[in-house]
């Protein structure tokens, strides 16, 4: 089994370690970035949706990846993006938790405890 890690190369690598895919090496990233991109102002979508639009089910930690790793050129709306049931999945009272309250607010976005009414959650058939 020895011989066989050698040949696993960056396999084997802390993932801290491993350069992102990004853009035109990694297709899914950027099928998962389009989809984000048609998300319109006051509306939002989830991780699984987008993830299940970009032609993904089951994949919505892969939507949650590629916002992590997304250029910050791309200006994509992450905030327009939820977890399930509409609501925002970092921790009440972090930063990242205010940051996209408000700019979910500024789109005009009622948040409350961290959710939105299901009423501004996109038809997955819209996506």
């Amino acid at each position: 089994m020895a011989g066989a890690r050698g040949n696993l190369g960056e396999l084997w690598q802390p993932l801290a370690r491993r350069q992102p895919a990004r853009g035109r090496d990694n297709p899914a990233l950027e099928a998962i970035w389009q989809v984000i991109a048609t998300i319109p102002r006051g509306r939002v979508s989830t991780y699984g949706e987008v993830a299940r639009a970009a032609g993904f089910p089951g994949h919505a930690r892969q939507t949650a990846y590629a916002l992590r790793v997304a250029p910050g050129k791309l200006h994509l709306p992450w905030q327009r993006v939820l977890g399930a049931g509409g609501r925002i999945v970092f921790p009440a009272g972090s930063a990242d938790f205010r940051e996209q309250a408000r700019r979910l607010r500024s789109e005009g976005v009622r948040v409350v405890n961290g959710r939105v009414p299901r009423a501004v959650l996109m038809d997955p058939d819209d996506l």
